[in-house]
C-alpha cells in the first residue's frame, strides 16, 4: 500500500541519511522524497512517498518516533490533505509543433519557463495524474528530458486533526 508520510526532524546533519535508512532496513521502497526548511530554519519536513506492509510501517513509524531528532511523523493515508508534485520537461520543439504544445501547456495551466531554437521547457503541478496526463500529451513531440520533485503534502486541516 502507498503512503505519504510527513516526517518534521530537527534541521542538522545526518537526520535524513537515519530517517531513510529505516525504510531500507525494512525493505520498503522510498518512491519519492522531498527535503525542505520550515518556517523554523532549525527544523525541516521530509516528505516521502513508500510502499510496504502496514504492519511493519506501523513498526518503523514506533522506530522513527524513537529517533531524537524526530519531532512528529503523519500518515497522510486517512487524513484529509492536499499534495501536489512538479515537474519539469523538456520537450522537442518546432516551427511546426511550437502552437501545438503551447496550447496544451495552456490546457493543463502549466508555464513556459525557457525557449531555445529546438526545444521547450515547461513546468507543471499537481497531482500524479495530471502529470502523467500532460506526458503523455507531449511524447509524441520528443521529451528531451524530465525531472520531478516528487510529491509534497500537507493537511486540510489545522495539524493534520
Amino acid at each position: 500500500m502507498k503512503r505519504i508520510i510527513s516526517v518534521l526532524v530537527e534541521n542538522k546533519f545526518g537526520v535524513l541519511a537515519r530517517v531513510s535508512e529505516l525504510f531500507g532496513s525494512r525493505g520498503f521502497n522510498i518512491e519519492s522524497l522531498s527535503v525542505g526548511e520550515t518556517l523554523d530554519s532549525n527544523l525541516s519536513r521530509i516528505t516521502m512517498v513508500v510502499d510496504g506492509d502496514v504492519s511493519i510501517f506501523e513498526e518503523i513509524k514506533k522506530q522513527l518516533n524513537k529517533l531524537i531528532n524526530v519531532i512528529k511523523v503523519q500518515d497522510f493515508t486517512n487524513v484529509e490533505h492536499v499534495e501536489r508534485e512538479m515537474l519539469l520537461i523538456k520537450v522537442n520543439l518546432s516551427r511546426k509543433t511550437r502552437a501545438e504544445l503551447i496550447e496544451i501547456v495552456d490546457i493543463f495551466r502549466a508555464k513556459i519557463i525557457d525557449v531555445g531554437r529546438n526545444s521547450m521547457t515547461v513546468e507543471i503541478t499537481g497531482k500524479d495524474n495530471k502529470i502523467q496526463a500532460f506526458i503523455e500529451l507531449v511524447k509524441p513531440f520528443g521529451i528531451v528530458e524530465i525531472v520531478r520533485t516528487g510529491k509534497i503534502a500537507i493537511a486540510r486541516k489545522k495539524g493534520g486533526e
